[in-house]
């Protein structure tokens, strides 16, 4: 593993207790990073945290955090404060991707719900988290959103719409930071092999296989050596970027 310098910063990653989100909280913190691991599971991001490699400068943490609730993100950005001082980075990981349906056969419940959580989630979290990097003069984002929403995959319009809406976010809020010190990017993983398969169906997972000309998914931790990049110092002139990570099915 190639080391990327990260100490003496904090980071928040959302949905930390599993997944990308899990795998990107190692990454940091074996990068030197302190980890405050936000996830709705309070549980699992405490036995995240506890499970990360120990840095200098204090103890990792986790919280329990509804990203689609104001409040609970504000409580959560002011805890995270009050105990490590500063917020250096920001890695809005958590997401669902719904059901797999027709666009004439969406619920538009599940519609809402993975838009509450897609989007208003990275929204409230963006929002509450640059507020105090632009107040330090500093900060990284990096919000995770899709190939999907740049292609497009059948059966999961909800899904490719909402990660289309974080890419187009990430812009906005980039260019509103490029004269401070606050970096805003986001990446687009092809699909990466995680329990969030668990709510796909089989035939949607083969065709996004059937799609990628490396033939094989990614894995977390090429998402995490990426990640870990854009939330170092070195990435200093780029922002409102879209970062592939598709094994060549997108390349623009």
């Amino acid at each position: 593993m190639n080391h990327i310098d990260l100490a003496g910063r904090t980071a928040v990653v959302t949905g930390a207790a599993s997944g990308i989100g899990l795998g990107v909280a190692r990454r940091l913190a074996g990068s030197g990073a302190r980890v405050l691991a936000w996830d709705l599971d309070a549980a699992g991001a405490q036995a995240a945290a506890a499970g990360l490699p120990a840095v200098p400068q204090g103890a990792h943490a986790g919280l329990g955090v509804d990203v689609t609730d104001q409040d609970s993100v504000a409580r959560a950005t002011a805890a995270s404060l009050a105990q490590a001082g500063a917020i250096d980075i920001l890695v809005c990981s958590a997401g669902i991707t719904g059901p797999n349906a027709t666009v004439i056969d969406y619920d538009p419940v599940a519609w809402r719900r993975v838009f509450e959580v897609n989007v208003h989630g990275v929204f409230l979290c963006n929002r509450a988290v640059v507020r105090a990097m632009l107040a330090a003069g500093y900060g990284r984002v990096i919000n995770i959103a899709s190939v999907a929403g740049k292609d497009g995959n059948p059966n999961a319009s909800a899904y490719s719409a909402s990660k289309a809406a974080v890419i187009g976010l990430t812009k906005s809020l980039g260019k509103e930071t490029a004269g401070s010190g606050v970096r805003v990017n986001c990446v687009t993983p092809a699909a990466v092999r995680t329990a969030i398969f668990d709510q796909m169906t089989p035939q949607h997972i083969d065709f996004m296989l059937s799609k990628i000309p490396m033939g094989r998914f990614g894995l977390v931790e090429e998402v995490a050596a990426m990640i870990a990049w854009l939330a170092s110092e070195e990435c200093s002139f780029s922002t409102g970027a879209v970062f592939d990570l598709s094994g060549g099915r997108s390349v623009y």
